[in-house]
């Protein structure tokens, strides 16, 4: 993300430039735009003109549009930001209060203009532009006939594609068939890592599966690339690491980040750091439960009584359509930085952040007990 202007009033109101430069950025700027914001961006809008003679023709022209924000839709896969609203200022095209949809692109300029940028924005426009904070990790997740390749990003699990490739049964006497429709799966996978892993960014690349398939599958893309002299596999043998999952579906990737391997391959990444701190709050739930506290009535509580130690939060709740519920969170969140404790803010879209989100999407790790906590609530 490139940061182009930045300029807020001492009451936090103002107007932030930017431009989105990959698809996590997008998701970035989807975390930023809430309804009742405004956002400026240039778009294209048919424009009727009528003749002396009355012929009526419609020309597309490139125009400044600034909405005050209503909808907004983001497509995961496609990376693609939508965003609805109505027309606040004045264009010789577009009428005031009129609706119109503004279709954010790579690379395209736009603002953001708020009546208040609260301190979890701030924070996310910081990090999102700091290029030292990204690390990447491709995932292969496969059994036989089925394969998923992921991107997991700092913030995401992105499936770049699914290969699902009808496997027969091997005959007695004859494997033919049984054989072409392996190769031709493996030849998809192969294929399909070519084409969807930058090496270039990616620090890891984890192969997973049930049985020998990855071993198998590994024996071949080796061999088939020293075949065909593939320098991309080939120059970067040593990032690919086999573990064991339980399938191939993307829910594995949770097995994934919990292996050892992989925790110590990607000690320096934000999505390793999260699985780390969910990995210590079910350890601490189940040795100490009054240490491990779920909920936003039970953390609040803790916080009040100055006991958390980590603080676990999914970005899902700072996007609350409840303006009073989202910033009771971005309070809690500020409370605990100023008690000097930690707070890991969890993508809603990577596993560890979707399995937050199941405990309510707020946990806290305290670095005493308070059973009392559980016992005013029971009593209650």
């Amino acid at each position: 993300m490139k940061l182009l202007k930045k300029y807020l009033e001492k009451d936090r109101s103002g107007r932030i430039r930017m431009q989105a430069e990959d698809a996590e950025d997008m998701w970035h700027v989807y975390n930023l735009i809430l309804k009742g914001d405004k956002l400026e961006s240039s778009t294209i809008r048919g424009v009727k003109n009528e003749t002396s003679t009355g012929s009526v023709s419609t020309d597309r022209v490139r125009i400044k549009l600034t909405i005050v924000v209503t909808d907004i839709f983001f497509d995961v896969q496609a990376g693609a930001l939508r965003v609805n609203g109505k027309c606040c200022e004045l264009n010789k095209y577009v009428q005031l209060g009129q609706f119109h949809t503004l279709d954010l692109e790579k690379n395209q300029p736009f603002a953001i203009i708020k009546d208040y940028w609260d301190s979890i924005s701030l924070e996310r426009i910081s990090n999102c532009c700091d290029v030292t904070k990204q690390a990447d990790v491709a995932a292969i997740v496969m059994q036989e006939g089925l394969a998923n390749i992921c991107l997991l990003t700092q913030y995401m699990t992105i499936v770049r594609q699914r290969i699902d490739v009808p496997i027969p049964k091997k005959r007695k006497g004859s494997t033919t068939s049984f054989d072409k429709s392996v190769k031709s799966f493996y030849d998809k996978v192969y294929n399909g890592i070519l084409a969807h892993v930058d090496f270039s960014i990616v620090k890891a690349v984890i192969v997973g599966s049930p049985g020998f398939t990855r071993d198998q599958f590994m024996d071949y893309l080796w061999l088939t690339a020293t075949r065909t002299d593939e320098k991309r596999l080939l120059e970067n043998r040593k990032k690919f690491v086999s573990i064991h999952t339980s399938s191939g579906h993307k829910s594995s990737l949770e097995e994934v980040m919990r292996d050892p391997t992989i925790k110590a391959k990607l000690s320096d990444t934000k999505a390793s750091s999260e699985v780390l701190a969910l990995d210590s709050f079910y350890q601490m739930m189940n040795r100490d439960p009054n240490r491990a506290f779920y909920g936003y009535k039970h953390v609040i509580r803790a916080v009040e009584a100055g006991a958390v130690g980590t603080l676990l939060i999914t970005d899902e709740l700072f996007r609350n359509q409840d303006i009073s519920k989202r910033k009771q969170y971005i309070r809690l969140v500020e409370n605990v930085k100023k008690s000097k404790a930690n707070v890991i803010i969890f993508s809603s879209l990577h596993v560890s952040g979707e399995q937050l989100n199941q405990l309510t999407g707020v946990a806290a790790i305290l670095n005493f007990p308070l059973p009392e906590i559980e016992s005013d609530f029971e009593s209650d």
